[in-house]
């Protein structure tokens, strides 16, 4: 085993090498060593430059070496990195304050991970059913081909039988029905249902949004029902459709609501947000509890994301930049018999190809472009939300040729 001193010299290679013999073989990694970031661009070991249209999957938003964010940072780091959800601290109550100003929403629990949110989520829609009437047999409605999280209860959501088949029996008492179709969604529905669960833009599932009347339909039914509505805004929210939460396009506001990713630009940090109504009959003490979650740090970077979202004018940014990118996009679906759609929304983006995507991926990191997957024919586009016109164009050149 090589101590630290001992792996200083080593190449990209034998990091890789390295890596291979200790880490647990979960991801199919590309064979690259990142090392640092500037702006809208990483570099590897050698210190090869590449355009990231990724942002570590829709994480960073800022870009990288943000002066104001990462002073924030080093100066909590100097203060108190972690006490324990036992006592109160500042940068918690200051990040759930702006959280819940910008998101309309009445309570806030901060995790450490999307998934943790959707775990809380599950949580607080089962005891609000609970408490009205005591039984433990409720059932939630979740989407096909969603992508909620890799814990069991997110993983149990999770519309993808891929995901769930090796590690079923999961949380019981799901049932599926399909986005924007709500005769399948009553077809779903019984007098047990206690939740609906979507993403407001499904991303693994193939970048598609719901749209604004099946929204609209399902939050009446819920409502006629008392039944509460879910929303996850973990991918498409922090500003990437051009609203700080998609949801806020159509003003259809869920009773539950979850964040992570870009809500901390990448210190691991995510949040469940519910209504005053849910939040006064869910989850009460003793029901719920993280041990990181909320700590000063963490929330430290809640607080500085929010302040610069606004005063970086970032989802301005975003609805200035979108439709270019669109625009790019469909010029190089129509150059190619190969590419069927493209769709998303903001700076969420897919080109759907007739066949995988793996290889041209491949090729375009070996240019200098970091491009990631939706499925096996998708390529997927989350770049920063502080890219430019040029930046779209450096991306489009490059994939471009990888495609020929």
């Amino acid at each position: 085993m090589r101590g630290r001193g001992e792996t200083q010299g080593m190449n990209s290679r034998e990091y890789i090498e390295q890596a291979e013999q200790d880490l647990l073989h979960t991801y199919n990694r590309y064979p690259v060593v990142l090392d640092r970031g500037e702006g809208v661009y990483l570099y590897d070991r050698e210190g090869k430059k590449y355009l990231d249209f990724c942002a570590g999957i829709a994480v960073f938003a800022l870009g990288y070496q943000n002066r104001e964010y990462n002073d924030a940072l080093k100066s909590q780091i100097d203060k108190v990195i972690h006490t324990s959800n036992y006592y109160y601290n500042v940068p918690a109550i200051e990040a759930a304050r702006k959280l819940k100003a910008v998101s309309g929403m009445d309570r806030v629990f901060f995790t450490n991970s999307g998934a943790e949110a959707v775990e809380g989520a599950l949580k607080a829609a089962r005891k609000y059913a609970y408490l009205k009437d005591g039984s433990t047999d409720h059932e939630i409605i979740a989407m096909e081909h969603s992508f909620h999280g890799r814990t069991m209860g997110a993983l149990a959501v999770t519309g993808t039988p891929k995901y769930r088949e090796a590690f079923e029996p999961l949380i019981g008492n799901i049932r599926f029905a399909r986005l924007n179709d709500m005769d399948s969604v009553r077809e779903q529905l019984s007098e047990k249902t206690c939740a609906v669960i979507l993403e407001t833009v499904q991303g693994e599932g193939g970048l598609v949004p719901a749209r604004e009347t099946f929204l609209r339909e399902l939050r009446e039914l819920c409502d006629k029902r008392d039944i509460l509505l879910i929303l996850d805004e973990i991918q498409c929210g922090m500003g990437r459709t051009g609203y700080l939460f998609a949801w806020q396009k159509y003003n259809v506001k869920p009773d539950i609501m979850t964040t992570a990713k870009a809500l901390g630009c990448g210190v691991p940090v995510g949040a469940f947000l519910m209504t005053e109504k849910v939040g006064k009959s869910s989850l009460a003490a003793g029901d719920h509890g993280t041990t990181y979650g909320g700590n000063p740090l963490a929330c430290a970077a809640v607080e500085k994301v929010l302040d610069l979202f606004e005063r970086n004018h970032i989802i301005e940014n975003v609805r200035e930049t979108a439709p270019y990118l669109e625009q790019r996009l469909e010029e190089l679906a129509a150059r190619h018999g190969d590419i069927l759609e493209r769709r998303g929304a903001g700076l969420m983006q897919g080109l759907v190809f007739a066949h995988p995507v793996g290889e041209i991926i491949g090729r375009a990191l070996e240019k200098g472009l970091i491009l990631i997957s939706a499925g096996a024919n998708i390529i997927r586009f989350v770049p920063p939300l502080i890219i430019t016109r040029e930046n779209i164009d450096e991306m489009v050149s490059i994939l471009d040729t990888c495609i020929d």
